[in-house]
């Protein structure tokens, strides 16, 4: 099976600091590195060293030949990432000590995605197949409802959290993903509990309290997290997401996907950088069996 991503691509500019700044505040920064992120690539990138078979589906802008190079050396294949005027997205990240972050996303290229090219990239998808989506690009309604009349599968990260793109492409998702703060949000704007949202499950990702998996046809199903010392929590929810999918895609039970998915983040977070800290399938299998 195959789990497609319509994702961001972005440049992570990580800036590493003692303390996060307050309003109004100017720190020096302690190191500057330059790399691959985006909520999208990261859950690519997941979900790829976790032996899944990915295809992802974005934008870049013209110039940023090196940003490609980035995606190849991470695994992703170029067939369907379009090349458009303007600058790739880009994120400004300031993590500390502590491994805590502040992020500032600006979209550019994510925001031209083309109905057209994404119909042809999930035409090969079907029944068994997976999409991964986030709110960081331009079409995801469209890309979600192409899924779902193909037979597919529809992950959706409310992230970044906004409740008018996540009432539009609801009716098209099977399993929604959300952090602690996402769900009280979720069920505070709408008055439904968690468990009767109109998807096949909820997943709600806790930090270092673990992770639940509800829906109204079972018990809620939880994993606590692995007790590690953070770097760098950047990218953690998009590892967990990727993670899960590509579990879940070679057919594990919800409960072993979402412990599997516990032990990446577990890893990844352990890591400075985004993309480039996701964890192999063989790295997370060793934490699970020690």
């Amino acid at each position: 099976m195959t789990v497609f991503c319509l994702g961001s691509i972005n440049i992570d500019h990580v800036y590493r600091l003692p303390e996060l700044p307050k309003a109004g505040e100017t720190l020096t920064a302690q190191s500057h590195v330059a790399g691959l992120g985006g909520k999208g690539v990261n859950q690519s990138v997941a979900a790829t060293r976790a032996g899944a078979e990915v295809v992802h589906i974005g934008a870049v802008g013209r110039g940023d030949a090196w940003i490609e190079g980035q995606l190849t050396d991470h695994g992703i294949a170029l067939d369907h990432i379009a090349r458009v005027e303007g600058g790739t997205g880009h994120a400004i990240v300031a993590v500390d000590d502590a491994g805590e972050n502040q992020i500032i996303i600006f979209s550019g290229a994510n925001l031209k995605q083309d109905t057209a090219a994404i119909e042809a990239a999930l035409a090969a998808g079907g029944p068994g197949d997976t999409l991964l989506l986030q709110n960081e690009t331009s079409h995801q309604v469209e890309a979600a409802q192409i899924a779902r009349d193909r037979g597919m599968q529809v992950f959706y990260s409310a992230a970044p959290f906004a409740l008018e793109p996540l009432r539009a492409i609801l009716p098209h998702v099977t399993h929604l993903l959300v952090n602690a703060g996402e769900a009280e949000a979720l069920v505070a704007a709408t008055g439904i509990a968690l468990a009767d949202q109109p998807v096949e499950a909820v997943i709600v990702t806790r930090g270092s309290q673990g992770a639940e998996w509800i829906s109204a046809s079972a018990e809620p199903l939880f994993t606590p997290a692995f007790k590690v010392t953070p770097v760098d929590t950047t990218g953690a929810g998009d590892c967990f997401a990727g993670s899960l999918a590509a579990a879940l895609d070679r057919g594990e039970a919800p409960e072993q996907a979402l412990r599997y998915a516990a032990g990446a983040a577990a890893i990844q977070v352990t890591r400075p950088g985004a993309a480039p800290a996701m964890p192999s399938r063989a790295e997370v299998e060793a934490l699970l069996a020690s």
